[in-house]
């Protein structure tokens, strides 16, 4: 336990240094204009993952090398690389198929090389499980950085699930390794948020969301390897649905589903009268809850008690996307 709460404390004072001493030089070279799309109005610098990724990795394999765990090589590799990926897209705009390309290749760096033995459906063929795992985790990746479009979303996002993955390991039903590098990434995004709340001085970028969906999403199959399915679906819902539920909209009304675009529900509800900070606040309570329900299935390990958890935490998300969806009115604004 002291471990992983070291990891938080020093990734949080590394991320918030890292941010602070660098953001000069990404508001010289890495400034994120406003656009049609975009939630900021002032041009911005981005970039400001690297500070993020770089605390995460430095402070998990210093302590994991001082603990005996092991973090897995292909794991930081993939993550290098994917955070390149993010850079390149930063300052000079990929391709939609080479972006897809890279990061599939950087998912599957790190999926491929698991143990054979660490299976969620063990009916289904390895190779046939992996290769789902692969198209999923791609998703993931992209779904975070599709939802990193407000001052604070991926803070509000990746604390409590964190939080929560911490805990799991702290009772024993999360290896070590999945533990001590969510500590670290939980401390990241704390010692970031500052720089980031509206209005934000600086933003992570792709060289950020990225490879924090790749982080993340390891850990989620981590635990979803050891059995707790429910609580690695439960824990990440909000990102889940509302990215889903987006995509299938635009693929319904045959629009460029793979372009940039302001259709996700936390971005209607800043144009339907929420504030930043009103979706934010509502954002993270709700992860909150779902981090609860998650743990809840983790703890008491029936299937009344998964599917409860799983109908509670359908029915939240769907309020809160029903909630999002609705114009405010002049007095509920104020």
């Amino acid at each position: 336990m002291a471990a992983s709460l070291l990891a938080v404390a020093l990734a949080a004072l590394l991320s918030a240094f890292i941010t602070w001493i660098s953001r000069p030089l990404l508001q010289r070279y890495a400034l994120a204009r406003p656009n049609a799309r975009s939630s900021h109005r002032i041009p911005t610098p981005q970039g400001a993952g690297i500070a993020v990724i770089a605390a995460t990795l430095l402070v998990a394999w210093a302590l994991a090398v001082g603990t005996g765990a092991a973090i897995p090589a292909a794991l930081a590799a993939a993550t290098i690389a994917i955070a390149l990926v993010g850079f390149a897209d930063d300052v000079m705009t990929l391709s939609a198929l080479l972006r897809l390309a890279l990061q599939a290749g950087a998912v599957g760096i790190v999926v491929l090389t698991a143990p054979d033995d660490l299976r969620i459906m063990p009916a289904l063929p390895l190779p046939l499980e992996r290769g789902l795992i692969v198209l999923a985790g791609v998703w993931f990746v992209n779904l975070v950085n599709f939802m990193d479009g407000l001052d604070l979303m991926t803070v509000s996002e990746v604390v409590p699930v964190t939080a929560a993955l911490l805990l799991l390991g702290w009772l024993g039903e999360l290896p070590w390794p999945a533990a001590l590098l969510a500590a670290a990434l939980c401390g990241a995004m704390i010692g970031f948020a500052p720089f980031n709340r509206p209005v934000a001085r600086v933003f992570l970028g792709d060289v950020g969301s990225l490879p924090i969906g790749l982080l993340l999403g390891w850990c989620l199959l981590t635990l979803a390897w050891h059995q707790h399915v429910a609580a690695a679906l439960l824990l990440p819902a909000y990102y889940l649905a509302d990215t889903t539920i987006t995509l299938f909209r635009r693929i319904a009304r045959r629009e460029p589903f793979w372009a940039a675009h302001r259709t996700h529900f936390y971005q209607r509800a800043t144009d339907n009268g929420f504030t930043v900070p009103r979706v934010i606040a509502e954002v993270f309570a709700l992860n909150l809850l779902l981090a609860l329900l998650a743990i809840t299935t983790v703890r008491f390990d029936s299937t009344s008690a998964t599917a409860l958890a799983l109908i509670a935490g359908a029915g939240a998300v769907g309020v809160l996307l029903r909630r999002f969806s609705a114009r405010r009115s002049a007095s509920a604004r104020a």
